[in-house]
Order: C-alpha cells, then sequence, then structure tokens
C-alpha cells in the first residue's frame, strides 16, 4: 500500500492497514476452520496446542505471554480445551500461585494430525512458501511496532506511508 494521491482521502477504506489486516485475519482463519473442525479445535485453540505441543508443560502466564492473550481470554479457551480432554490445568506444585498446563496423551496424540494443517493451508492460500516467510516477516515487525510504547501521534507527510 502507498500513500494517495496528493488530495486523495485519507479515510479512504482501502488504504487502511488495519482494514487489510481486518479482512486477511478473517480470511485466513477461515481457510483453516474446515481443517481444524473435523479435530474438535476453533482456530483460538489450536493456538493454544500449537504453543503446548511445541513449549508443553506451561504456566498459565507463559501462555498468555506467549500467545500474547490476557489471562481472561485464555482460561476459557483452556477449560474448553480441558473438557475435550486435551490438557490438564493443575495448581503447580513448586508454585501454588501459579497454574501449569500439560497436554494430555489424546492432546499429544492429536499433534500428529495437526501436522498436516501447514501444508494444506499452503496449498489451499496458492502463494509460494517464500511470498508466506516474507508476509510472516513483515507482520512480526509489525507486532513489534504495534506493541512499542511510544507517541501514538502519527506522523504526517512520511512519504510512502500507507493510511493506517
Amino acid at each position: 500500500m502507498s500513500e494517495p494521491p496528493a488530495g486523495g482521502d485519507p479515510l479512504a477504506l482501502e488504504q487502511q492497514v488495519c482494514f487489510a489486516l481486518s479482512v486477511a485475519a478473517r480470511s485466513v482463519v477461515a481457510v483453516y476452520r474446515p481443517l481444524l473442525e473435523p479435530m474438535g479445535l476453533t482456530h483460538p485453540q489450536y493456538l493454544v496446542m500449537l504453543a503446548l505441543w511445541q513449549h508443553a508443560p506451561l504456566s498459565g502466564r507463559d501462555l498468555s505471554r506467549l500467545l500474547q492473550l490476557d489471562p481472561g481470554t485464555l482460561s476459557p479457551l483452556l477449560k474448553r480445551l480441558e473438557a475435550a480432554g486435551y490438557l490438564r490445568r493443575e495448581r503447580d506444585a513448586a508454585d501454588e500461585r501459579s497454574l501449569a498446563v500439560t497436554l494430555t496423551a489424546s492432546g499429544t496424540a492429536l499433534r500428529e494430525q495437526a501436522e498436516r494443517i501447514p501444508a494444506a493451508i499452503v496449498e489451499r492460500l496458492g502463494l509460494p512458501l517464500e511470498d508466506l516467510r516474507h508476509l510472516h516477516a513483515v507482520l512480526t515487525q509489525v507486532i513489534a511496532a504495534a506493541n512499542r510504547p511510544g507517541d501514538p501521534t502519527p506522523q504526517a507527510g512520511v512519504a510512502g506511508q500507507a493510511s493506517a
């Protein structure tokens, strides 16, 4: 996206980074849905499982940090995954204030089905893998920039700046 032409509308919907990100996120999550449904997972639950498959066991605090979700959003996801038999939530023996999240045998076994998802997503999107890797890198930079403390006031007149 580039700067609108001189005199262009800075609020034009098609120029907004937030609009493109929002539509892209909804569209990509919709591509995941039919792949996750047979596993009994929603997309947010899949993200929890990805974190656990990579790092389990995890404290609730660490899982919240990894997923960049506040505990109030994470807690219902964990409860549903526990009810499905994929994980256990227990008080950490070393620190009773901390919640330990571990995979069950069923949750660990689910990984085998999930291993087919990334390739299926790449195929469905029909984009070169290198483009998807580049997109991931750029989105990671956007996330870091958005989370950086600082002045939220936009700088006017920056060449090549897309509308936010």
